[in-house]
């Protein structure tokens, strides 16, 4: 089998899966998440764009159901044994297949938590799956069940976060080596994806961000390519991936001489950042690491170009996003634990200068100040 782990890091991964769902007074849990599947059992594969579920009894039974596209995978890449197939065909209703495994595994009157809040849970499954199960069992929304569970990473998981950093600063190595004016952004960008293929790397969970220009002050990515001006300026935000763990960085390198704005907005993103290193430790909470952020930001007069969040939790995810759910934005009470993988980001996009700056990095969480996984430094880059 290809197992990224021991089979023993799975059973402890769904021992406390296990405990959680006693706690909460759970028969079972119908996992519609693929990092939740892939924590679980190893599961790995794009095939949650169509219906499927890993169903976890308290006992720690576990039973997947799937399309036959899939089943090899699961076989593969899996420790999952007990694999169902719903058949492909015309008004096919998935959730009828579902209800009958439920039926089998002894779940009628059951307490069935649903992972509703994941991009393999569509409206339309939602509905069906509700209809056929709302007179069969006590439904609950268990969205962030496992979401929780896979906050502190085990040192395992952290073996392969720091190999992903190391394949981000990698990427970083290569834009910079060829962003200079006249510089195509399809080159560099090739090079930053090539540089964690061929460091053993995977696809990213979403595409990496590139923009120069206006197109700097964007944070999502767009389609389209143009070439680099004597006086330019380029965001870049991507991730190394490795076993599907990512490690995110966040840079805007200015083409030619920096203007005053540039400096300006840069010394603001780094000492956001410094001070955010200085909260981001055991006893604070997510929230408290916004505020931060927001008082800099807010006193330095750049409210209006900053973002409402500035991080989030990072794991092992599949597209379309590599964000797990807890980030960085106001109120989050989210306590501060060792053995977080957290992408810290600053983002100032003034579009009254037209002016971009971004900094950001991935840090490990510790019992004192968090450690970034980044060789780089948080210096100006300019070309």
């Amino acid at each position: 089998m290809g197992l990224h782990f021991e089979t023993s890091e799975f059973a402890d991964r769904l021992a406390r899966l296990t405990r959680q769902m006693q706690e909460e007074k759970l028969d079972a849990v119908l996992l519609f998440a693929q990092e939740s599947m892939y924590w679980l059992t190893g599961y790995d594969t794009f095939g949650y764009c169509f219906f499927q579920t890993l169903v976890v009894k308290a006992d720690g039974t576990m039973a997947l159901i799937t399309r036959s596209a899939d089943l090899r995978q699961a076989r593969q890449t899996s420790i999952l044994e007990n694999i169902h197939i719903w058949v492909d065909r015309v008004n096919a209703d998935p959730t009828v297949d579902l209800k009958n495994l439920l039926v089998e595994m002894d779940l009628l009157g059951a307490r069935i938590g649903v992972e509703y809040d994941t991009h393999g849970m569509t409206g339309r499954v939602a509905r069906l799956l509700d209809a056929q199960l709302m007179t069969f069992a006590q439904i609950t929304d268990a969205s962030y069940l496992v979401s929780r569970l896979r906050l502190v990473k085990s040192p395992a998981e952290m073996a392969y976060v720091e190999r992903a950093a190391a394949l981000a600063d990698d990427a970083l190595d290569a834009a910079i080596s060829l962003t200079k004016a006249g510089a195509d952004e399809a080159d560099i960008l090739a090079a930053m994806q090539g540089a964690v293929f061929s460091g053993g790397g995977d696809y990213p969970a979403n595409e990496f961000i590139i923009g120069s220009a206006q197109d700097a002050l964007l944070c999502r990515y767009k389609a389209g390519r143009r070439k680099l001006d004597a006086n330019d300026q380029l965001t870049l935000e991507w991730a190394g991936t490795y076993a599907h763990y990512h490690a995110a960085m966040m840079r805007t390198i200015v083409i030619g001489e920096p203007n005053y704005r540039h400096r300006e907005l840069y010394n603001a993103c780094l000492e956001t950042i410094q001070a955010i290193e200085t909260v981001m430790i055991p006893g604070q909470t997510f929230g408290d690491v916004f505020d931060i952020h927001a008082k800099i930001m807010d006193e330095r007069g750049l409210a209006r170009h900053r973002l409402n969040a500035c991080g989030y939790s990072l794991g092992a995810r599949f597209s379309p996003s590599w964000m797990e759910h807890q980030m960085f934005h106001v109120g989050n009470p989210q306590p501060i634990e060792p053995g977080m993988s957290l992408f810290v980001h600053m983002i100032i996009m003034d579009s009254d200068t037209g002016t971009a700056m971004t900094l950001g990095q991935t840090y490990l969480t510790t019992d004192g100040a968090p450690r970034s996984l980044s060789r780089h430094s948080l210096e100006f880059i300019s070309a």
